[in-house]
C-alpha cells in the first residue's frame, strides 16, 4: 500500500470483489497502515466501484503523519 494515482492513495488487495471481500480487505489494510482498529475505518462511498472513499477515525496528530508517509510512497 502506498503511493498515489491522480491524487488518491492506492491500496491493492488480493481478494476478489465478491460478497464484499475486497472492501473488507481494503478496510483492514487501511486500518493496519494507520494503526487503528478496523472498526474505525468506514467506506463512505464507492462500495461497488474501483474508486472508494474511506473515513478513518482517530487522533489527527497521529493519523496525519502516517497519511503523509503513505502519500509520499511510490
Amino acid at each position: 500500500m502506498g503511493g498515489t494515482y491522480s491524487g488518491a492513495l492506492v491500496v491493492r488487495v488480493r481478494e476478489r470483489a465478491v460478497d464484499g471481500a475486497a472492501n473488507e480487505a481494503v478496510r483492514d489494510a487501511i486500518a493496519l497502515a494507520f494503526g487503528v482498529p478496523a472498526r474505525d475505518v468506514e467506506c463512505l462511498r464507492g462500495r461497488r466501484h474501483r474508486r472508494k472513499f474511506f473515513s478513518v477515525e482517530g487522533d489527527a496528530s497521529s493519523l496525519e503523519p502516517r497519511l503523509s508517509l503513505l502519500l509520499g510512497a511510490s
